[in-house]
């Protein structure tokens, strides 16, 4: 069931309804059915795995809440062995067992198993790791209820792709009676509607037009020049990702819970540090607290710094999945970050920090920064690294601007969406359907925005969200 389906929204309304008749007593056992009955929809197989996950996460918090310090410590790296050996078995090592096959030039069907990469394990096992680090830090108790851990962790508004839910955020709701005043309501209701706007109307335009390009396939007839199919699926990313997650967070606020933002503006960031700030920020901040600090962050020099920035962002690359490609993007993420903390000391040093900093210069510095993460989103899609240095090499060709004069949508949109960021910075359009609309109001615009978007939106509506194959 896709976020963009008819049958996922019957699915919600239903448990809608349901929750309204049962909460407070019977909700949270509601939406725990719920949310396997949802993973289910995907592959009735895992469903198994997940709940076997949930109950060792569970009773390896347990253990980890009440032990002595010694016994705590074996806790803690049982749980996080526990889950980067269940995300290592089904999400790599298939990936590994073909990089060992190619040194030594083997048959890789010798070493490989058919594994099925089960949906959403990569958020669910950074959640587990994240509960049992907490714990252990004496940030939260352990949950004794087995019903609220097991509803954190299938919780199917961010099951599947996020975002990365910190149990220190999601635990003091869930002890709270589930409950939906009118705000909520409009709130959920408005950011549903943008992340559907975003997926159908944007982000499924640009979807054929990079596939074309990284496909060497054609867009209605015509070839794509590579600036077009990076910009497209630069376009791509952001409106699937970020709708992804605007509409997991009105589900979510529609059940009762308030998750975070996960994206603010990230392609009006002024540099790369602040691109990371902004972009998919449940990730991002993981790696910071579980993983770049842990490795001494910033607190052991200049070299360790940059070397932990590599491993990190390396690291984070992997995550997304099983290609030395993906690698690739972080290490190039991370080289940016720390060439970025470079070139801030250098301008400090020489005095020029107010200089560089200026109001007038902020354009320019957000134009270089969308430009090097476009570029950077090149070995993310690109399916090797031969296609990955065509592609970069292409964009030093002339541009070919034909198909852009065609369909001049392909450059307006972005434009369109910049110019609306910077008309309503404030967002005071959107909060107006929170604030001031009433109620029947937002349901009627959101009714007939997607009945609009059904109607007139693009043919192939099933183009799944970039983010479910991780």
């Amino acid at each position: 069931m896709l976020f963009d389906t008819l049958s996922y929204w019957l699915f919600f309304a239903a448990v809608l309804l349901l929750l309204a008749a049962l909460r407070p007593r019977a909700g949270k056992g509601l939406l725990v059915v719920a949310s396997y009955a949802f993973y289910a929809c995907w592959d009735v197989r895992f469903v198994f795995l997940l709940g076997a996950s949930t109950l060792a996460n569970w009773g390896l918090g347990l253990w980890i809440d009440r032990g002595a310090q010694a016994s705590r410590k074996r806790a803690l790296v049982a749980a996080i062995v526990f889950n980067l050996v269940t995300l290592g078995f089904f999400k790599y090592f298939n990936f590994f067992a073909d990089t060992l096959a190619a040194l030594l030039h083997l048959d890789p069907q010798t070493l490989t198993l058919r594994i099925v990469l089960p949906v959403g394990i990569s958020f669910f096992t950074f959640e587990g790791i994240a509960y049992a680090v907490d714990v252990y830090r004496r940030d939260l108790a352990a949950k004794r209820s087995a019903l609220d851990f097991a509803l954190f962790i299938s919780f199917f508004p961010h099951l599947i792709a996020g975002p990365i839910i910190r149990p220190t955020n999601f635990f003091p709701q869930a002890g709270k009676p589930l409950a939906l005043g009118d705000e909520d309501a409009r709130w959920g209701l408005r950011e549903i509607l943008k992340g559907l706007i975003k997926k159908i109307a944007l982000s499924n335009f640009y979807a054929p037009l990079a596939d074309a390009y990284f496909h060497a396939a054609q867009w209605n007839g015509a070839s794509v020049p590579a600036w077009i199919g990076v910009l497209a699926f630069s376009m791509q990313i952001y409106f699937d990702f970020s709708g992804y997650t605007d509409i997991a967070r009105g589900c979510a606020r529609l059940l009762g819970f308030r998750f975070p933002s996960n994206f603010e503006r990230p392609y009006l960031a002024a540099d790369i540090a602040d691109f990371w700030r902004r972009w998919h920020i449940s990730l991002s901040t993981w790696l910071r607290d579980y993983l770049y600090i842990p490795l001494g962050g910033n607190r052991r020099g200049e070299l360790r710094t940059s070397v932990n920035l590599l491993i990190v962002m390396g690291l984070g690359g992997l995550w997304h999945g099983a290609s030395w490609n993906f690698a690739a993007w972080g290490l190039y993420h991370g080289a940016l970050l720390v060439l970025h903390r470079y070139w801030r000391k250098l301008v400090a040093a020489c005095g020029v920090a107010d200089t560089v900093d200026r109001a007038a210069l902020k354009p320019f510095w957000i134009a270089l920064t969308f430009l090097l993460v476009t570029v950077g989103w090149i070995p993310f899609r690109a399916p090797d690294f031969a296609t990955t240095w065509h592609t970069l090499q292409a964009l030093f060709d002339a541009p070919d601007t034909a198909l852009a004069r065609a369909h001049p949508a392909i450059v307006a949109i972005p434009l369109a969406t910049l110019a609306l960021c910077l008309l309503d910075a404030r967002r005071r359009v959107q909060d107006w359907l929170v604030e001031r609309a009433g109620f029947a109001v937002v349901v009627a615009v959101t009714v007939v925005a997607v009945i609009a978007l059904e109607l007139f939106g693009q043919v192939d509506a099933q183009i799944p969200f970039v983010y479910f194959q991780f």
